[in-house]
Order: C-alpha cells, then sequence, then structure tokens
C-alpha cells in the first residue's frame, strides 16, 4: 500500500531553469524596437499567443531558406474578400510558395478583385433583408456586389468558350486560364495571376461549392441547351498533379490559414502515397511534411478539423515528428492580424540576409 503522505520538496533540489537547459524569457521593451521583424523576434521571448507568432515566423524562415522544400500554402476562410490577397501574391512572387490550396469562394472573391471590381464595407444599420434586395452579398463586416459575381461569370464564360467542346477539366487546369487571362488583361496584381506568371498551380478541391464552380455548372447547361458538347470535370487530375510534385520534392513544408478541405486535402497526400505503396505494391516513397506552420482560431476541443492539432496529424503519418526533426507552430489568432505580421517580418529577415 503507498504511502498518502504528500512528498515533502527539498529545496536543495530546486532547478535554476539552466540546469536543465530552459530558455529564459525576456521583457518586451516595445521602446526600443524599431521594425516588425524586430517585435516579432521579440515577441518570441515572450509567452503565450505572442511566443507562438515569433515562433511561426521562425518556422516559416526555415521552410523558406530550406531548398530542397517543396512549400504548400492551404487558405480557407474569408481572406481574400477581407483583402488579404496581396499577402499570398507577395509569398508567390518572392519564391516561397509552389503550390495553393484553397476554397472555392477565396479564388471567386480573389478573382473579382483581381479584375477590378471593388468590395465594401458594411454599414451595420442597413438590414439584411435590405442587403438582399440592392443586391449586396454580407461575409460578416464586408459586401461583395451581385453585380460583381454576374461580371466575374461572364468573364469566366469567356475563358471556357476558348476551351475545346468536350474537354477534360480539372481546377487547376481552368484557375490556370482564369490566371492567364488576368495577365493578358494587365488590371493588377492578383492571386491568380501571381501563380500563373510563377508556375504556381492552384487548387480547389470542392470547387463545386463556389460561384466559379456554379458557372462552370451553368456554362455547361447552356452548351447542352445548344446541343454543344459539356465539359467534364475530373477532381482527380488536380490529386495526381499534386500528388507527382510532392513525390518529386525531398522535402515537405505546409503554411496553412484555417483549416476545412484545403487543409486536409494537402496533408492527405503523404497517406495516399502510403496507401498506395501498401495496397497496390508500388514502392510509393515516404513523405511527411517537415515544416508546418497554421494560423487559426479554432480550438482542438470543439473536435473539428479545423482545430486538430499538428500531433493529432501526426498519428496519421501527415507529419514528421518533433522528436525526428519536424517543426510545427500553431498560432490561434485572427489570420488577418496575424499572417501579414509574420510574412512582413520574414521579409525583412530576408531582405536583411
Amino acid at each position: 500500500m503507498s504511502d498518502p503522505t504528500p512528498k515533502k520538496r527539498d529545496a536543495a533540489n530546486y532547478g535554476t531553469g539552466h540546469d536543465d537547459g530552459l530558455e529564459p524569457l525576456v521583457p518586451l521593451d516595445v521602446g526600443k524596437l524599431d521594425s516588425v521583424d524586430a517585435l516579432v523576434s521579440a515577441m518570441a521571448n515572450t509567452a503565450f499567443g505572442g511566443r507562438r507568432l515569433g515562433e511561426a515566423a521562425d518556422a516559416l524562415e526555415a521552410m523558406v531558406r530550406d531548398p530542397s522544400c517543396f512549400r504548400v500554402v492551404t487558405i480557407s476562410g474569408a481572406m481574400t474578400i477581407a483583402k488579404q490577397g496581396l499577402v499570398l501574391c507577395e509569398m508567390i512572387e518572392r519564391g516561397w510558395v509552389q503550390a495553393v490550396v484553397a476554397t472555392g469562394a477565396l479564388m471567386t472573391h480573389g478573382f473579382v478583385e483581381g479584375a477590378g471590381m471593388l468590395h465594401f464595407k458594411h454599414r451595420a444599420s442597413m438590414r439584411d433583408e435590405e442587403l438582399f434586395e440592392k443586391g449586396y452579398n454580407r461575409v460578416y463586416d464586408t459586401i461583395e456586389l451581385e453585380k460583381n459575381l454576374d461580371d466575374a461569370e461572364a468573364l469566366l464564360d469567356a475563358v471556357l468558350g476558348e476551351i475545346e467542346p468536350g474537354a477534360t477539366i480539372c481546377s487547376h487546369d481552368l484557375l490556370a486560364r482564369v490566371g492567364h487571362m488576368l495577365d493578358r488583361n494587365d488590371v493588377g496584381r492578383a492571386i491568380l495571376r501571381s501563380a500563373v506568371r510563377h508556375e504556381v498551380p492552384i487548387y480547389v478541391p470542392a470547387f463545386t461549392d463556389s460561384e466559379l464552380g456554379l458557372d462552370f455548372a451553368i456554362h455547361n447547361r447552356r452548351r447542352r441547351e445548344a446541343g454543344e458538347a459539356p465539359f467534364a470535370y475530373d477532381p482527380f487530375l488536380d490529386l495526381e498533379d499534386f500528388a507527382d510534385r510532392v513525390r518529386a520534392s525531398e522535402t515537405l513544408g505546409i503554411f496553412t490559414i484555417g483549416g476545412g478541405v484545403p487543409r486536409n486535402w494537402a496533408q492527405q497526400v503523404a497517406p495516399y502515397l502510403e496507401i498506395t505503396a501498401d495496397r497496390l505494391g508500388t514502392g510509393e516513397p515516404v513523405k511527411r511534411y517537415k515544416y508546418a506552420v497554421r494560423i487559426c482560431p479554432e480550438p482542438e476541443h470543439w473536435g473539428g478539423l479545423s482545430g486538430c492539432t499538428y500531433t493529432e496529424g501526426v498519428s496519421w503519418g501527415k507529419f514528421v515528428p518533433e522528436s525526428e526533426g519536424g517543426r510545427q507552430v500553431e498560432v490561434h489568432a485572427d489570420a488577418t492580424i496575424a499572417w501579414p505580421v509574420i510574412v512582413r517580418a520574414v521579409i525583412e529577415r530576408l531582405e536583411r540576409a
């Protein structure tokens, strides 16, 4: 039977922190900081969300500096209508990104912006019933005009009209065609335009869950009604194209905004290669994400995919464990606050090097 008496600590055995190699924290002295990088670097030596922000910048920097790393950005939520699209453009144009996985809504709103159309601040005094009547589609505190979506449909229709009737299409092929159209028209910077200029594929796994997907369906209906061959849509072309790029890469890194389908679709490539090897005997290489940074406010305890931790992903064979050299940082914050700050800090580091 164990002794129920609590054990008394011996002060002579108290550790100093240094004894065990613990890193001391440093007070944040904002008056002595002269750049975003200096602030973020200093935050890495504080606590809570501030430390996570600083560590995320360190992990992104390591990912970008690794020449063997195939870097994937996955992005969900309303980031383009929230005017964060140029942050992604900057990452693409600087060579930090080799593939993007996104929602169709993000690409739709980004296409609208890239074509020169505007989004507006929502005025709280306007009721949603009134917004509906005026063709103002509300995304939290921001407005997407229905007219924008009508104009975007006309542009997509023109792009589809250049494709051979009856062709089989996937998301990265179609979005590249849209990007080339934006590049020809030279309206301004846009995610799709930056992507085609830098040969970065953009995949939308749930393509039908978007305005662009609906526009594609309407285009096909028009074709059928006119007696023309409709386009086929094959999402597995996206899967295999992405898997081929991963197969050809030595090291993998993932930078995630939010969660949802884009995050899981990009992560599942590791189990896909593993079960292909096991079930088909193909000798597929073992691929895991070594670097991982995630910005998402979703908590783990709700049990949803967006909130699940990278350590959970280790159990699925998606990530290299930290004990084997994996580097994973999760920032529980609004991406419109954390993402630009992290990217700006790493820009300053690389430009100073």
